[in-house]
């Protein structure tokens, strides 16, 4: 790295100084993973190491804490957020640090985010004990990301954005390799909403199709026709998607049930398609229903918008990376998955990034797998880029 900063220099030499317990925070977090909402000792385990270092933690409601570091309390923030819930895998990683919650596991990375913003915390606290930290910074540890209720929307409306200006994140991807880090302006996640169509008729016999209104085969022409007319109705270029995971109607080969659900999921990389397709759904699918005779109920779960990174926190991020590595620096492309990290940038700006995660062995695995191994030379990576941001800001003020 050439040329760093005071902070950034001081977060250098603490994270070569403090290897060992960065490493333990994330191996404790992996074993001890704890579903959404229910992350109570891990909530307290991060209260316990932040008052560790003198800092003064607040809980939010029901899991979850923010920590406030350095700087005026009356300066705007700079806030960056780690994810802390897992998933209900089983995991079959066979690591020594293995999940001891049987099945829960770490399978998407948030004890590597835990951990990274956790090490920032305390890096920070040490300087601003020291040196004095005049840029102030707000850690946001925040449970549920990984469930449509709750996560970042009871964060926000708990007050944790209040006096912040802008707020940074990260994602580990095992799709690049360790110390490089993906960046994207504009969408990097999708809209994800979860849709359940019940198609309804009267039923009948199968051998009388023609006095009754087949559900099943209306059904079909659902599943065949929708994603052909979503892509004639919306613009292709927003990765608009929808994909039907479960199909069920029907006990009998000779009775035509009154009743066919359709269970999915609805992804558009646009906040603009996002909130037009509540209407637009239920058209398209009464437009394909009307010949069959049959009817449809629709239950449209709204998930969350896309993450749309600001361009110049985007660019502020970025020049954090080449500032660590120039040759670190990757575009990210853009996901069909979800991130409730979209909502706080529905208040102020910010960015999130790809952090590499995988080790150059074997084949690069998929978040949310049972046997996915995170590279942990990813960790000061992360708490270096997120120094590097903060760097950033400081001398533009």
């Amino acid at each position: 790295m050439s040329n760093p900063g005071a902070v950034q220099s001081a977060v250098n030499t603490w994270l070569v100084d403090h290897h060992d317990d960065v490493i333990g925070w994330r191996r404790h977090l992996h074993s001890h993973p704890e579903l959404s909402h229910d992350e109570v000792q891990t909530t307290s385990f991060l209260d316990a190491t932040l008052r560790g270092v003198g800092l003064e933690p607040v809980l939010l409601p029901g899991t979850g804490l923010i920590v406030d570091i350095g700087g005026d309390p009356d300066q705007p923030a700079v806030a960056f957020r780690a994810d802390i819930d897992a998933l209900p895998v089983t995991e079959v990683t066979g690591l020594e640090f293995a999940s001891k919650n049987p099945g829960v596991m770490h399978a998407c990375g948030h004890d590597i985010h835990t951990t990274v913003v956790l090490a920032l915390a305390c890096a920070l606290a040490e300087y601003d004990r020291t040196e004095g930290l005049d840029q102030r910074v707000r850690c946001i540890f925040q449970p549920a990301e990984e469930v449509l209720d709750g996560g970042a929307t009871d964060v926000i409306r708990a007050g944790a954005l209040q006096g912040v200006s802008h707020i940074f994140a990260v994602h580990a991807e095992p799709k690049l390799r360790a110390g490089q880090v993906g960046v994207r302006a504009g969408a990097i996640t999708s809209a994800t909403d979860v849709v359940e169509i019940i198609v309804k008729g009267p039923g009948g016999h199968t051998s009388r199709p023609h006095l009754t209104a087949d559900a099943i085969y209306a059904a079909g022409l659902l599943i065949t026709g929708l994603p052909g007319l979503l892509s004639r109705r919306v613009d292709p270029r927003t990765g608009t998607v929808l994909t039907f995971g479960a199909v069920n109607g029907g006990a009998a080969f000779n009775a035509m049930p009154q009743e066919v659900s359709l269970l999915g999921t609805l992804r558009t990389g646009s906040p603009l398609v996002w909130r037009q397709l509540e209407d637009l759904f239920p058209e398209l699918v009464e437009q394909l229903l009307v010949p069959t005779g049959a009817t449809a109920e629709i239950r449209h779960t709204k998930g969350v918008p896309p993450v749309t990174n600001d361009d110049a926190c985007t660019a502020l991020m970025a020049q954090a990376v080449k500032d660590m590595d120039p040759h670190a620096l990757q575009e990210a492309p853009q996901s069909s998955g979800g991130e409730d990290f979209s909502w706080y940038l529905e208040h102020v700006p910010g960015s999130m990034a790809r952090l590499g995660a995988w080790n150059g062995q074997g084949e690069k695995a998929d978040l949310h797998q049972a046997d996915i191994i995170f590279d942990e030379a990813c960790l000061p990576v992360g708490v270096r880029l997120f120094a590097g941001v903060l760097e950033q800001f400081r001398n533009l003020g």
